[in-house]
């Protein structure tokens, strides 16, 4: 294995995915007045879920992804603020495409913080439109989906 293989985390990757997790959304805490939803996940549970992969030795990204029957939701991706710049986020974001296409979905789903406007910059650059925004409790949220064919 190669430290650049993107792979499922393990129960051992659970206090890393925790870390990159946390190092990557807390700058997002003063802006938009909560703490981000993936910094509160129950990571342990992911893990065992299979819903996480990791990439690095250490691990310097992630995505949390979950199959439902009609699309693959990215719930979560992160980037240790060190590997800003280098293409992790493009590259785990190709993985989650692959994946799609894998498991024979149609489409991904996420969404973002409206406050969080890089977001709102990158994901129409990578085939994403945006479906709805709403407010979930404290969340002001931008739904956007990706069709794959």
């Amino acid at each position: 294995m190669t430290n650049d293989e993107i792979r499922p985390a393990g129960a051992a990757d659970v206090p890393a995915v925790k870390a990159v997790t946390d190092m990557a959304y807390h700058h997002y805490i003063a802006r938009i007045g909560v703490v981000p939803q993936p910094m509160e996940a129950d990571h342990a549970a992911n893990v065992a879920a299979g819903r996480v992969f990791v990439v690095g030795d250490p691990v310097v990204g992630l995505v949390v992804i979950e199959a439902h029957e009609d699309h693959l939701f990215l719930d979560s991706i992160a980037v240790h603020p060190d590997a800003h710049g280098q293409g992790m986020g493009r590259r785990l974001l190709e993985f989650v495409d692959a994946r799609v296409r894998a498991l024979g979905l149609p489409e991904v789903r996420l969404y973002t913080n409206a406050l969080m406007w890089e977001n709102q910059k990158i994901y129409p650059k990578l085939g994403y439109e945006v479906v709805e925004r709403r407010v979930d409790g404290p969340y002001d949220r931008v739904h956007y989906r990706k069709r794959l064919n």
